[in-house]
């Protein structure tokens, strides 16, 4: 998990400032910014809100999400999220190639989630084969509701998943 430094940081460099120019859009100065990017110092919540938003990023929250496992009849254990994960569009549809603890049929094999056929693929091997950062990586909850149905897994992983997969239903209905 990354702490106040290390987002702080990244949100000025994905924005391309320079230390010096988002501390004068945001009101400080560059040293502080430096402390607050080093770890040196702790920004207040408003500050760091500020400091975001003058990079043009917001400050928000997002749910915990933990992970249960279950234990299949045949004894293997499948990484079920309390509640399902959500992807910025951008991940949620990218082409991606699967690491090959995940997908050691076809090594490299690239997957375009904006394909409906291949974001099921995805997913069928990801809830099978998968564990909490696989499901954190590639998995949308959104989009695996609106597949569920269609998703060839085998009995105990659906199983596994299905009262997660309904809660959010009902949660959204």
């Amino acid at each position: 998990m990354k702490g106040t430094a290390d987002l702080l940081a990244e949100a000025r460099r994905a924005a391309g400032l320079s230390q010096e120019e988002l501390a004068r859009r945001a009101g400080t100065s560059r040293p502080t910014l430096s402390a607050y990017e080093h770890g040196r110092k702790s920004p207040t919540l408003d500050t760091a809100a500020r400091l975001l938003a003058e990079a043009g990023f917001e400050l928000g929250l997002r749910p915990r999400i933990d992970f249960v496992e279950q234990i299949t009849t045949r004894g293997r254990t499948v990484a079920v999220p309390t509640r399902l994960p959500r992807q910025p569009v951008d991940r949620a549809f990218a082409v991606v190639a699967l690491p090959l603890h995940l997908n050691w049929s076809e090594p490299g094999r690239r997957f375009n989630l904006h394909d409906r056929v291949q974001r099921a693929r995805v997913y069928e091997i990801v809830l099978r084969e998968g564990g909490p950062e696989d499901v954190l990586a590639y998995v949308d909850g959104a989009l695996l509701i609106d597949l569920w149905p269609e998703l060839v897994l085998p009995r105990d992983v659906r199983a596994a998943w299905a009262g997660v997969v309904e809660n959010a239903v009902e949660a959204a209905a």
